[in-house]
């Protein structure tokens, strides 16, 4: 089945499906793609997205969404200098996991390590800094310090909810340096015990759909409905990054096109995958990467990790550790 265009039922725009819509295997777009097919659940139906050139270009308006191919990322990421040291290439600090979470620390540590940054200082209790040094013993840990010199922050992922967990966060907003907020951070926003807005520095969140509904006080369907719209004004709510998790993953900041990741697949559907997703990105960010940048390339890295880790077949969240080198390498990265 091959789509001229647009799958018919699938609106162009936002990529909304009401009632019935064809699921083509590939649509051909002439000119340039449409938005809608790159944003669920249009992205759904479109199959592969194929560009025929017809000289349209000079006549075409500035774009609404950008989607980013490998060439794109290989661009993007940045690369250490032939005199960097680990300081330069970037010191993360990374506050996620609780006694009750342990995993999300030793997920989100091998996230950072695994895609380059020069150093992860890890700050959190004993006995899951004890986790986190036997899988990554050139880590550095430390007890919770938002005062901490970093160059980056990541923040949240099965951290908590309680009063604690919220002062670390404001005092982590209260820093100069740019912070990624995610899950129980996300959480703590949505119940205004934290605020990102008016940050002197950059700030990357990363809701899944429920988490992006909390944080707008919106319905989760229609979220799941209207992804395009929905993300675009979290971005202007909080005024910064944010990027909406999911099959066809999207990244806004305020004043600027919507991208789109391409590199999609249903294999990150698996428990801690968004922790390493958390320190990916946090790792960008402290290498020097602007925070859609950072948001951009780390979910395009994520999704062809999952695809690279075991050749396309199942994968649990740790498998992702082996796949970020694989994948950076396919760009034709692998000095990066």
């Amino acid at each position: 089945m091959v789509a001229v265009d647009l799958p018919s039922g699938v609106d162009a725009d936002t990529g909304r499906v009401e009632g019935e819509a064809v699921r083509a295997d590939a649509t051909v777009c002439f000119g340039t793609g449409k938005p809608g097919l790159f944003v669920d659940p249009g992205a759904g139906y479109a199959g592969r997205v194929v560009a025929a050139d017809i000289g349209l270009g000079p006549d075409l308006p500035a774009p609404e969404l950008e989607a980013f191919d490998d060439a794109d990322v290989a661009a993007l990421l940045p690369a250490p200098g032939r005199d960097d040291d680990k300081y330069r290439r970037g010191v993360l600090g990374v506050a996620a996991g609780s006694d009750a979470y342990p995993g999300a620390a030793v997920l989100c540590t091998g996230g950072a390590l695994r895609t380059g940054t020069g150093m992860v200082r890890y700050l959190g209790a004993e006995s899951v800094a004890a986790r986190v040094l036997d899988r990554w013993p050139e880590a550095v840990v430390g007890r919770a310090d938002p005062g901490a010199r970093v160059a980056a922050w990541v923040i949240g992922p099965g951290r908590g909810t309680d009063a604690p967990a919220a002062e670390e966060l404001r005092g982590v907003f209260a820093s100069q340096v740019p912070v990624l907020a995610d899950a129980d951070a996300l959480t703590l926003i949505a119940r205004e015990e934290a605020d990102p807005s008016g940050r002197g520095a950059p700030t990357l969140l990363t809701p899944h759909a429920g988490e992006l509904a909390r944080l707008l006080g919106a319905d989760r369907q229609e979220v799941e409905a209207r992804r395009l719209e929905h993300v675009r004004r979290a971005a202007e709510r909080f005024g910064c990054t944010v990027l909406l998790k999911g099959a066809a993953t999207l990244v806004a900041t305020p004043g600027r096109p919507v991208a789109a990741a391409t590199a999609g697949t249903p294999l990150l559907a698996t428990a801690g995958s968004g922790d390493v997703l958390a320190g990916i990105a946090g790792s960008l960010l402290a290498a020097g990467a602007a925070a859609h940048e950072a948001a951009v390339c780390a979910a395009h890295l994520h999704g062809r990790a999952a695809t690279a880790a075991r050749q396309g077949a199942p994968i649990s969240a740790t498998d992702l550790w082996e796949g970020i080198p694989k994948a950076v390498a396919g760009l034709g990265g692998g000095s990066r």
